[in-house]
């Protein structure tokens, strides 16, 4: 155990999938530096007798400190249960406040061959803790001669959240796979929610991905409708939603396959630019006018 776990044998991959690249460039930041004393694994706290009153102080401030906490971000990321099993459909962008810091993040973070993550909040603390929940997931399976399954995968990764409630996290993803009970899908966020369901969307542009899904969404869609569905709701949540961009990436998850692996990438990178002019030649656009007032004449 000691040997999987040293910081030779773990690595972001250039596309931040931990379990895809296990022996890509050694982690910045060293398991022995946030290791404490007592061999506990965490991250050492301000020397305050409640901690999270930092985060409140900084909240409440009047100075230019306030602005600490006060994360301005922005995606869009979705999950639904159909009869092929699970849909997953994510954007790219990366944005920090007005500033579009990339247009190329993956948001699907591929914890082990049967489950998945996504990532909406802050990047850097939904890809350390799904990376690290990778971690547990594969520990679980080689105690146990079994991979965990998504409800406890889940109960994993939510019981850190909640001991990190208040401590100024920000996240909120859904972990959703195949195990001994078919697909699962479950919804996890900073303030220690855990919630199982048929449907999710997360981030900025959820509430136009919601409106899409709301009409279009029943449960015996093909696979080909299902994935359709997911890359449409995303791409009119990135064209409303400033802080929602780049390019539409969709996995289906499945029962296993005979290599065991239990998902598959269905499209790895669709410009919503290009689907925006799809989408509205289809509605009878032509892109040299004004469609609205074409239509009023």
């Amino acid at each position: 155990m000691e040997n999987i776990l040293s910081t030779e044998n773990l690595g972001f991959a250039d596309s931040f999938n931990y379990t895809s690249n296990k022996l890509g460039r050694s982690l910045n930041t060293k398991l022995d530096d946030i290791v404490k004393s007592n061999g506990q694994f965490g991250f050492e706290q301000v020397p305050l007798s409640d901690p999270t009153q930092l985060v409140h102080n900084i909240k409440d401030a009047k100075g230019p400190e306030r602005s600490l906490m006060e994360f301005k971000k922005g995606t869009t990321t979705l999950a639904f249960k159909f009869q092929g099993g699970v849909i997953v459909a994510v954007d790219s962008r990366a944005s920090q406040g007005s500033f579009d810091a990339s247009e190329t993040v993956r948001k699907i973070i591929e914890i082990n061959d049967q489950l998945l993550g996504t990532m909406a909040g802050g990047a850097a603390d939904c890809q350390f803790w799904e990376q690290y929940l990778a971690i547990e997931c594969r520990k679980y399976q080689l105690q146990n001669r079994e991979k965990v399954s998504v409800a406890a995968a889940s109960r994993i990764l939510i019981n850190i959240l909640y001991s990190y409630r208040n401590h100024g996290l920000s996240m909120g993803c859904m972990l959703t796979g195949w195990d001994h009970e078919g697909a699962q899908l479950y919804y996890l966020d900073n303030d220690g929610q855990r919630i199982k369901g048929n449907i999710f969307s997360c981030g900025s542009g959820s509430t136009y991905a919601y409106g899409v899904l709301d009409n279009e969404y029943h449960y015996n869609l093909s696979v080909k409708e299902a994935a359709e569905l997911g890359r449409k709701a995303i791409y009119h949540a990135t064209h409303r939603d400033a802080g929602s961009g780049g390019v539409v990436r969709i996995y289906h998850v499945h029962a296993p396959n005979a290599q065991g692996k239990g998902w598959t990438i269905i499209e790895d990178g669709e410009d919503v630019n290009k689907l925006h002019y799809f989408y509205e030649g289809a509605k009878g656009a032509v892109g040299d006018g004004d469609f609205v007032n074409a239509e009023l004449l």
